[in-house]
C-alpha cells in the first residue's frame, strides 16, 4: 500500500492516515468545512472536508487515525487531497498513532550523545551552566518536539535534529576560519543549542502540532529569553553580566530581521553565523521536502516558505 507522499497526481487511493490538524472554517455559502492536515511517516498533505456536520466536526479531530479514500491533486501549485469519504480506524486495524508519525533520521539516543559532546565544547562556565540547566529542564520535549508546525523539520525529534545540524554546520565554519577570523565557538555552540528551545513552549507537541496561547501571543524567541533569565536566578548568575547579555542576543537576533520576528538584528559575529546556518538548514529541509515528491526533469510544487518558488529536479 502506498503512503501519502508516494501518490502520483490524480491517483485515487484508500489508506490509513493520522489527522494531524483539523480546523473548522466557514465557506462562502455559510456552511462549515474542515481544513485537514493528514500525516503518515512520509510527511503531510492537506485536504478539505466540505459541508461538515457537527457530528463530523466532533468525530474527526486531531490525533485520530482514519481510513481515507480520495484522490491526490494539486491546487494553486500545492499538493492536496480531494476527499471522497473517510471513517475512523477500528481497533482491529492499524489505529496506533505512533505508526503514522514521521521521525527524525537519527535515533534519540544518538542525538543525546552528540549534544553531550558539544556541551563539553562550551568552555565558558556561565554559558555552559545556563545551557545545561535549560536542556535538563526541557530534555524530553527537546528530543520529541518538531521544529515547526509544518514548514521545516515538522516531525518527531525535528527540533533536536535541526539544532544538531546547526551545530555541525557551525563547527565546520569555526574550523574553516580558525586561522583568519576569531569565532568564539563556545558562544556559537551555546546559542545554537538554545536558539529554538522556546518552541517547546510555543508548540503543543508532535502528534497534532499547534501553537499554544503563549506561542501565538509571545513567540519562542521571547519565551526562551525569559527562561534564560529564570535560569540565571536559579544558578545565582547576574542576568546583567556581559556573558548573559551576549547569549540573550544570540537567541533574540537569530531570525535576522525585525520583520521576521527578531526584536534586534545580529550585531555579533557569532549571531550572524547562527542566523545564516539556521536559515540554510530550514531552506534545505523545505527544498528537500518538495524535491523528494518531484520526478526527474520536473518542477516541484511551490514552496511557501521559500518565496513561493518551485525547484527543478534534473535527471542527472
Amino acid at each position: 500500500m502506498k503512503k501519502l507522499l508516494e501518490l502520483a497526481v490524480d491517483e485515487t487511493f484508500e489508506i490509513f492516515v493520522l489527522i494531524k490538524g483539523a480546523e473548522v472554517r466557514l465557506a462562502k455559502n455559510g456552511k462549515k468545512f474542515i481544513a485537514f492536515t493528514f500525516q503518515d511517516t512520509t510527511g503531510t498533505i492537506d485536504g478539505k472536508f466540505w459541508d461538515a456536520s457537527e457530528e463530523d466536526i466532533a468525530r474527526f479531530t486531531p490525533g485520530k487515525v482514519v481510513l481515507l479514500n480520495g484522490k491526490r491533486e494539486v491546487y494553486q501549485g500545492n499538493p492536496q487531497v480531494k476527499i471522497f469519504k473517510m471513517r475512523e480506524a477500528k481497533e482491529t486495524e492499524p489505529y496506533q498513532v505512533g505508526q503514522y508519525i514521521e521521525k527524525a533520521p537519527l535515533e534519540k539516543s544518538v542525538m543525546e550523545e552528540a549534544f553531550s559532546q558539544y556541551l563539553f565544547k562550551i568552555e565558558r562556565a556561565s554559558w555552559n551552566r545556563i545551557v545545561r540547566f535549560l536542556l535538563t529542564k526541557f530534555h524530553e520535549e527537546f528530543f520529541e518536539f518538531p521544529a515547526a508546525k509544518r514548514l521545516h523539520h515538522a516531525f518527531y525529534g525535528g527540533l533536536a535534529y535541526h539544532t544538531l545540524t546547526l551545530l555541525h554546520l557551525s563547527e565546520s565554519i569555526v574550523k574553516e576560519y580558525e586561522k583568519t577570523i576569531p569565532v568564539n565557538s563556545s558562544l556559537l555552540y551555546a546559542g545554537c543549542i538554545i536558539h529554538d528551545l522556546g518552541k517547546v513552549l510555543e508548540l503543543t507537541g508532535y502528534t497534532s502540532t499547534n501553537y499554544t496561547l503563549a506561542g501565538n501571543l509571545i513567540g519562542h524567541l521571547v519565551l526562551i529569553d525569559e527562561e534564560i533569565i529564570a535560569a540565571c536566578k536559579e544558578l545565582k548568575i547576574d542576568p546583567k553580566d556581559e556573558d548573559v547579555i551576549l547569549l540573550r542576543h544570540m537567541v533574540l537576533s537569530h531570525h535576522g530581521k525585525r520583520e521576521f520576528g527578531s526584536p534586534v538584528v545580529p550585531q555579533l559575529l557569532e549571531a550572524e553565523i547562527l542566523h545564516q546556518v539556521d536559515n540554510l538548514d530550514a531552506s534545505m529541509q523545505m527544498m528537500n521536502n518538495a524535491l523528494k515528491q518531484t520526478g526527474p526533469n520536473e518542477y516541484s510544487e511551490r514552496v511557501f516558505g521559500l518565496d513561493n518558488r518551485n525547484f527543478f529536479r534534473p535527471e542527472i
